[in-house]
Protein backbone atom coordinates (compact mmCIF):
# COMPACT_ATOMS: atom_id res chain seq x y z
CA UNK A 1 0.00 0.00 0.00
CA UNK A 2 1.65 3.41 -1.18
CA UNK A 3 2.14 6.16 1.45
CA UNK A 4 1.19 9.47 -0.37
CA UNK A 5 3.30 12.08 0.72
CA UNK A 6 2.30 15.84 1.04
CA UNK A 7 4.15 18.26 -0.87
CA UNK A 8 4.73 21.83 0.48
CA UNK A 9 2.71 23.11 -2.55
CA UNK A 10 -0.73 20.78 -1.02
CA UNK A 11 0.65 21.90 2.46
CA UNK A 12 0.45 25.84 1.34
CA UNK A 13 -3.53 24.61 0.22
CA UNK A 14 -4.29 23.41 3.94
CA UNK A 15 -3.11 26.58 5.28
CA UNK A 16 -6.03 28.12 2.81
CA UNK A 17 -8.50 26.49 5.39
CA UNK A 18 -7.07 29.16 8.31
CA UNK A 19 -9.25 31.88 5.81
CA UNK A 20 -12.64 29.71 7.56
CA UNK A 21 -11.37 30.70 11.16
CA UNK A 22 -9.85 33.96 10.71
CA UNK A 23 -13.34 35.26 9.00
CA UNK A 24 -15.51 33.83 11.53
CA UNK A 25 -13.49 35.44 13.81
CA UNK A 26 -13.45 38.90 12.10
CA UNK A 27 -17.04 38.41 11.46
CA UNK A 28 -18.32 38.25 14.74
CA UNK A 29 -15.17 40.14 16.27
CA UNK A 30 -13.31 37.48 18.19
CA UNK A 31 -10.11 38.61 18.20
CA UNK A 32 -8.68 35.60 17.29
CA UNK A 33 -6.96 36.09 14.14
CA UNK A 34 -3.70 37.66 15.20
CA UNK A 35 -3.55 34.57 17.85
CA UNK A 36 -4.50 32.27 15.59
CA UNK A 37 -1.72 33.05 13.29
CA UNK A 38 0.76 33.35 15.79
CA UNK A 39 0.26 29.97 16.83
CA UNK A 40 0.22 28.10 13.62
CA UNK A 41 3.50 29.93 12.41
CA UNK A 42 5.01 29.13 16.13
CA UNK A 43 3.56 25.35 15.42
CA UNK A 44 5.04 25.10 12.08
CA UNK A 45 8.59 26.50 12.91
CA UNK A 46 8.73 24.78 15.86
CA UNK A 47 7.32 20.82 14.06
CA UNK A 48 9.83 21.89 11.22
CA UNK A 49 13.21 22.02 13.40
CA UNK A 50 11.91 19.22 15.77
CA UNK A 51 11.57 17.26 12.42
CA UNK A 52 14.98 17.67 10.73
CA UNK A 53 16.48 17.06 14.29
CA UNK A 54 14.68 13.90 14.95
CA UNK A 55 15.86 12.84 11.21
CA UNK A 56 19.21 13.19 12.37
CA UNK A 57 18.71 11.53 15.85
CA UNK A 58 16.38 8.23 13.89
CA UNK A 59 19.71 8.30 11.38
CA UNK A 60 22.06 7.69 14.12
CA UNK A 61 20.37 5.72 16.42
CA UNK A 62 22.41 6.16 19.08
CA UNK A 63 20.55 5.00 22.60
CA UNK A 64 22.74 7.72 24.53
CA UNK A 65 21.41 10.71 22.86
CA UNK A 66 17.82 9.06 22.26
CA UNK A 67 17.43 9.06 26.18
CA UNK A 68 19.10 12.33 25.80
CA UNK A 69 16.69 13.79 23.74
CA UNK A 70 13.65 12.17 26.28
CA UNK A 71 15.45 13.71 29.08
CA UNK A 72 14.79 17.22 27.57
CA UNK A 73 11.31 16.39 26.56
CA UNK A 74 10.99 15.46 30.39
CA UNK A 75 13.13 18.92 31.55
CA UNK A 76 10.08 21.05 29.38
CA UNK A 77 7.31 19.06 30.25
CA UNK A 78 7.70 19.58 33.88
CA UNK A 79 8.57 22.82 33.71
CA UNK A 80 5.51 24.02 31.46
CA UNK A 81 3.41 21.80 33.77
CA UNK A 82 4.22 24.26 37.08
CA UNK A 83 4.14 27.20 34.78
CA UNK A 84 0.68 26.37 33.98
CA UNK A 85 -0.66 26.43 37.14
CA UNK A 86 0.91 29.63 38.56
CA UNK A 87 3.05 28.03 41.35
CA UNK A 88 6.62 28.28 42.43
CA UNK A 89 8.64 26.78 39.91
CA UNK A 90 11.55 26.80 42.11
CA UNK A 91 10.04 25.25 45.14
CA UNK A 92 8.03 22.43 42.95
CA UNK A 93 10.63 21.72 39.65
CA UNK A 94 12.94 19.14 41.52
CA UNK A 95 10.00 16.51 42.67
CA UNK A 96 8.28 17.21 39.92
CA UNK A 97 10.59 16.29 37.48
CA UNK A 98 11.53 13.42 38.77
CA UNK A 99 7.92 12.23 39.49
CA UNK A 100 7.65 12.34 35.80
CA UNK A 101 10.75 11.07 34.72
CA UNK A 102 10.10 8.06 36.85
CA UNK A 103 6.35 7.67 35.61
CA UNK A 104 7.56 8.01 32.53
CA UNK A 105 10.48 6.23 32.14
CA UNK A 106 9.63 3.12 33.69
CA UNK A 107 5.84 2.66 31.78
CA UNK A 108 8.15 3.47 28.33
CA UNK A 109 10.78 0.93 29.12
CA UNK A 110 8.28 -1.72 30.33
CA UNK A 111 5.81 -1.04 27.37
CA UNK A 112 8.73 -1.14 24.74
CA UNK A 113 10.50 -4.81 26.33
CA UNK A 114 7.15 -6.81 26.87
CA UNK A 115 4.59 -5.39 24.95
CA UNK A 116 6.23 -4.28 21.87
CA UNK A 117 9.57 -6.81 22.41
CA UNK A 118 11.73 -4.74 21.16
CA UNK A 119 15.47 -5.96 21.07
CA UNK A 120 16.62 -2.76 21.18
CA UNK A 121 14.90 -0.42 24.07
CA UNK A 122 16.30 2.61 23.45
CA UNK A 123 15.63 2.26 19.32
CA UNK A 124 14.37 5.88 18.56
CA UNK A 125 12.05 5.12 16.47
CA UNK A 126 9.81 3.73 19.54
CA UNK A 127 11.31 5.66 22.28
CA UNK A 128 10.98 9.09 21.37
CA UNK A 129 7.41 8.94 19.81
CA UNK A 130 5.64 7.12 22.34
CA UNK A 131 7.61 9.16 25.10
CA UNK A 132 5.90 12.07 23.29
CA UNK A 133 2.28 10.76 23.66
CA UNK A 134 3.19 9.45 27.40
CA UNK A 135 4.72 13.05 28.40
CA UNK A 136 1.77 15.01 26.63
CA UNK A 137 -0.90 12.98 28.38
CA UNK A 138 0.85 13.30 31.73
CA UNK A 139 1.66 16.91 31.29
CA UNK A 140 -1.94 17.28 31.06
CA UNK A 141 -2.58 15.14 34.21
CA UNK A 142 -0.53 17.25 36.13
CA UNK A 143 -1.62 20.23 35.34
CA UNK A 144 -5.16 19.72 36.13
CA UNK A 145 -4.13 17.58 39.45
CA UNK A 146 -1.46 19.80 41.19
CA UNK A 147 -3.28 23.10 40.24
CA UNK A 148 -6.40 21.75 41.81
CA UNK A 149 -4.66 19.81 44.49
CA UNK A 150 -2.60 23.50 45.86
CA UNK A 151 -5.53 25.29 44.72
CA UNK A 152 -8.26 23.29 46.71
CA UNK A 153 -6.04 23.57 50.02
CA UNK A 154 -5.68 27.32 49.51
CA UNK A 155 -9.58 27.65 48.93
CA UNK A 156 -10.47 25.30 51.86
CA UNK A 157 -7.78 26.99 54.14
CA UNK A 158 -9.47 27.38 57.23
CA UNK A 159 -10.83 23.65 56.62
CA UNK A 160 -7.30 21.99 55.85
CA UNK A 161 -6.13 23.73 59.29
CA UNK A 162 -8.86 22.71 61.12
CA UNK A 163 -8.34 19.14 60.35
CA UNK A 164 -4.73 19.69 61.69
CA UNK A 165 -6.05 20.87 64.81
CA UNK A 166 -7.83 18.62 65.27
CA UNK A 167 -4.77 15.86 65.46
CA UNK A 168 -5.17 14.79 61.95
CA UNK A 169 -1.64 13.96 60.33
CA UNK A 170 -0.59 15.85 57.51
CA UNK A 171 -1.24 13.13 54.48
CA UNK A 172 -4.53 12.46 56.81
CA UNK A 173 -6.00 16.12 56.18
CA UNK A 174 -4.73 16.54 52.61
CA UNK A 175 -6.36 13.04 51.63
CA UNK A 176 -9.57 14.19 50.68
CA UNK A 177 -7.95 16.85 48.34
CA UNK A 178 -5.45 14.48 46.67
CA UNK A 179 -8.21 12.30 45.87
CA UNK A 180 -10.10 14.89 44.12
CA UNK A 181 -7.28 16.53 42.20
CA UNK A 182 -6.65 12.67 41.07
CA UNK A 183 -9.88 11.77 39.95
CA UNK A 184 -9.93 15.13 37.61
CA UNK A 185 -6.82 14.61 36.39
CA UNK A 186 -7.19 11.54 34.65
CA UNK A 187 -11.05 12.14 33.89
CA UNK A 188 -10.27 13.27 30.41
CA UNK A 189 -8.04 10.51 29.57
CA UNK A 190 -10.34 8.12 30.99
CA UNK A 191 -13.71 9.75 28.98
CA UNK A 192 -10.85 9.61 25.65
CA UNK A 193 -10.55 5.84 26.60
CA UNK A 194 -14.08 5.38 26.70
CA UNK A 195 -14.99 7.12 23.23
CA UNK A 196 -12.25 6.02 21.34
CA UNK A 197 -13.72 3.70 18.47
CA UNK A 198 -16.88 4.71 18.25
CA UNK A 199 -16.36 8.68 18.60
CA UNK A 200 -13.17 8.90 17.72
CA UNK A 201 -10.10 7.47 16.06
CA UNK A 202 -7.42 8.38 17.89
CA UNK A 203 -4.23 9.73 15.69
CA UNK A 204 -1.68 7.01 16.62
CA UNK A 205 -4.09 4.50 15.07
CA UNK A 206 -4.68 6.83 12.09
CA UNK A 207 -1.08 7.48 11.15
CA UNK A 208 -0.59 4.04 11.33
CA UNK A 209 -3.62 3.18 9.13
CA UNK A 210 -2.51 5.93 6.68
CA UNK A 211 1.33 4.63 6.77
CA UNK A 212 0.08 1.33 5.45
CA UNK A 213 -1.00 -0.76 8.68
CA UNK A 214 -3.27 -3.21 8.74
CA UNK A 215 -5.95 -1.65 10.72
CA UNK A 216 -5.85 -4.88 13.36
CA UNK A 217 -2.23 -3.99 13.85
CA UNK A 218 -3.31 -0.36 14.56
CA UNK A 219 -5.54 -1.34 16.68
CA UNK A 220 -3.85 -3.48 18.99
CA UNK A 221 -1.23 -0.63 19.29
CA UNK A 222 -4.02 1.97 20.17
CA UNK A 223 -5.02 -0.47 22.52
CA UNK A 224 -1.45 -0.89 24.76
CA UNK A 225 -0.64 3.04 24.01
CA UNK A 226 -3.88 4.23 25.43
CA UNK A 227 -3.61 1.79 28.85
CA UNK A 228 -0.17 2.58 28.81
CA UNK A 229 -0.40 6.54 28.80
CA UNK A 230 -3.54 6.06 31.69
CA UNK A 231 -1.30 4.39 34.12
CA UNK A 232 1.77 6.98 33.09
CA UNK A 233 -0.61 9.81 33.93
CA UNK A 234 -2.03 8.43 36.77
CA UNK A 235 1.15 7.18 38.37
CA UNK A 236 3.12 10.51 37.30
CA UNK A 237 0.64 12.80 38.67
CA UNK A 238 0.29 10.98 41.88
CA UNK A 239 3.93 10.72 42.77
CA UNK A 240 4.61 14.61 41.83
CA UNK A 241 1.71 15.65 44.35
CA UNK A 242 3.36 13.08 46.62
CA UNK A 243 7.11 14.33 46.46
CA UNK A 244 5.95 17.70 46.49
CA UNK A 245 4.68 17.42 50.10
CA UNK A 246 8.35 18.37 51.34
CA UNK A 247 9.05 21.32 49.81
CA UNK A 248 5.60 22.47 49.52
CA UNK A 249 4.61 21.48 53.72
CA UNK A 250 6.93 22.51 56.43
CA UNK A 251 7.15 20.09 59.66
CA UNK A 252 3.66 21.39 60.74
CA UNK A 253 2.06 20.89 57.91
CA UNK A 254 1.32 24.05 56.83
CA UNK A 255 2.01 25.03 53.32
CA UNK A 256 4.81 27.27 52.49
CA UNK A 257 3.32 30.50 51.26
CA UNK A 258 6.38 30.92 48.80
CA UNK A 259 4.42 28.39 46.79
CA UNK A 260 1.97 30.67 45.57
CA UNK A 261 4.79 32.97 43.99
CA UNK A 262 4.88 32.50 40.36
CA UNK A 263 8.58 33.67 40.32
CA UNK A 264 11.66 31.30 39.10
Amino acid sequence: MPIYDISYTSLIFCFFLLAIPIFISWKIRLELEKSTLEAVFRMSIQLFLAGIFLNFIFNLNNGLLNLAWVGIMIFFASYTAIKSVDLNVKKLFAPIILAIAFSSLAVLLYFNKFVINLENLLDARYLIPIAGMFLGNSLRGNVVGIGDFYSDIKRNENRYLYSLSLGAGMYEAVLPYLRKSLRAAVKPTLANIASVGIVTLPGMMTGQILGGASPLVAIKYQITIMIAQYVSTLLGTTLSILTSFRTAFDEYGLVDTKLYETNF
